[in-house]
């Protein structure tokens, strides 16, 4: 899939936990995992705003496009 999520990156950064993570956001710790594995086929803007905002991030820290046809 060319969009990279790179949320475990952005978690390491700020020493924040799954568990962690998953109470500021208000999400599952699966629900969580799910993007953090690169799994989810979607993300919904307020789940992205929520996480950026506890993270203190920009969207583009967590999600990055990869041209599969340069590769």
């Amino acid at each position: 899939m060319p969009i990279i999520v790179n949320l475990d990156v952005m978690m390491a950064k700020r020493k924040m936990s799954l568990n962690e993570l998953s109470e500021k956001v208000e999400l599952t710790l699966s629900n969580l995992s799910i993007l953090k594995t690169g799994k989810a086929k979607a993300i919904r803007f307020s789940t992205l705003e929520a996480i950026c905002k506890a993270l203190n991030c920009q969207p583009a820290d967590i999600l990055e496009y990869v041209d599969e046809t340069k590769h």
